[in-house]
């Protein structure tokens, strides 16, 4: 085996940059999905609600966009993938608000579905972390998911 100089990473799986780069698009997926759905969210929610809504639809837009930067890096254009639209999921979600504000108003009733939904993406960074080799990286990762874990507690802290 060579000898690795200060600083420089070494990794004996091969495929490390694939799994890297699969944990932050699928990161970027999730995201997408979330926003989305809270576009939804902003049109048919009550005007109590919508700057509950528009905060957590700002976070993700920020992480998003630091997201794709990060995909850059690793020689990826975030912009190009399908996942970047979000996926089947986040139509799904958007459907599912619509159809409820048919019946029902959107407001702070619907915090739990939105806490269920930011769990998806809270999971999607505990793998885009752990797949990361980067610090920096890591630490932005860490840094936005607690922004994420602040804001729920702040608009929906836990129960029990």
């Amino acid at each position: 085996m060579t000898d690795l100089k200060q600083g420089q990473a070494a990794r004996l799986d091969a495929d490390w940059p694939a799994a890297e780069t699969k944990a932050l698009e699928e990161l970027n997926t999730r995201l997408a999905d979330t926003i989305h759905g809270l576009d939804t969210v902003l049109e048919k929610a009550e005007p109590d609600f919508r700057p509950i809504a528009a905060a957590f639809r700002q976070l993700h837009i920020r992480q998003s966009a630091a997201v794709a930067g990060m995909l850059q890096t690793l020689g990826h254009d975030a912009s190009q993938d399908a996942g970047n639209a979000g996926s089947i999921f986040g139509t799904v979600n958007s459907a599912v608000v619509t159809v409820r504000s048919w019946f029902d108003e959107i407001s702070s009733n619907i915090m739990d579905a939105l806490v269920e939904g930011e769990k998806h993406v809270l999971e999607a960074y505990v793998e885009a972390i752990a797949a990361s080799t980067d610090p920096e990286q890591r630490r932005q990762l860490g840094d936005d998911r607690q922004a994420l874990i602040d804001l729920l507690d702040r608009h929906a802290p836990p129960k029990g």
